[in-house]
């Protein structure tokens, strides 16, 4: 997932090679690992669209299909050449930050016609509801589709407690729901998702793991399974997820 917006300033310049080729070199990824793969022994499932993934011990094979996340740090990127069947974008950070290249990828995508999400960078130093309002005035401000998928993005404590992270998320996600009808999604790093976590099992899971193989990494915390793995940041964000594109949309809004 993309860094915080007051990282971006070190991040380019301690990894300037890295940026160019996020800028330049996007269509690499979704040449050489898109697609369906196979996968077989890896007890993870999903059930229809209405009921999102289910426990891992009614299903122990089946396929994942790819897709990535984007930023900012991918202003450029061109879905027209991609192949993957899905694709989440950074819409907002906080309370006043808007990802300027947010209505791009979120046209581009529509024009693609694969899944499409926008996700929200959380910070617990805030109110909850205020940056939930926030982003759904950014993403309400764009053409919708019934599919588009929501999700919180959380990875930084801003120096609060376990309990207070959690309870933010909890307030975040169940507002976000209350709000448009669309149980959202949580993301985050296994560790920060297993710690923080607690309680937040209704909501799917992206769960990103980058020492696991794709598709080979078991839920943390409450969670039986997850919806998406992030499995690489190499050379941009990819992800493999054990849902078909029909069942993602499925999570998604209903209009």
């Amino acid at each position: 997932m993309s860094k915080p917006r007051f990282a971006a300033i070190a991040h380019v310049l301690q990894n300037p090679r890295a940026l160019l080729t996020k800028r330049l070199g996007l269509a690499v990824a979704g040449a050489t690992l898109a697609g369906t793969t196979a996968i077989a022994g890896v007890a993870f499932a999903a059930a229809s669209p209405e009921q999102g993934p289910v426990n891992a011990s009614q299903h122990k094979t089946g396929s994942l299909i790819y897709g990535l996340d984007i930023s900012n740090y991918e202003p450029l990127y061109d879905w027209t050449s991609t192949q993957a069947q899905f694709g989440i974008i950074k819409a907002t950070e906080g309370t006043d930050f808007r990802d300027a290249s947010f209505a791009r990828h979120w046209r581009e995508l529509g024009k693609k016609g694969i899944v499409r999400g926008a996700y929200h960078y959380g910070h617990p130093a805030n109110d909850p509801i205020a940056e939930a309002n926030y982003f759904l005035s950014v993403v309400n401000s764009q053409p919708g589709a019934a599919g588009d998928i929501l999700v919180l993005d959380l990875e930084t404590t801003d120096g609060k407690s376990v309990a207070e992270v959690n309870s933010w998320a909890k307030t975040w996600l169940s507002y976000v729901k209350k709000k448009t009808g669309t149980t959202p999604m949580f993301y985050s790093g296994w560790k920060f998702a297993n710690k923080y976590g607690k309680g937040l099992a209704e909501y799917p899971l992206w769960v990103a793991h980058y020492s696991k193989a794709k598709g080979a990494v078991a839920p943390p915390a409450d969670w039986k399974t997850w919806a998406i793995h992030q499995y690489t940041d190499i050379p941009i964000d990819q992800n493999v997820s054990v849902l078909s594109t029909d069942q993602l949309r499925g999570l998604g809004r209903r209009a």
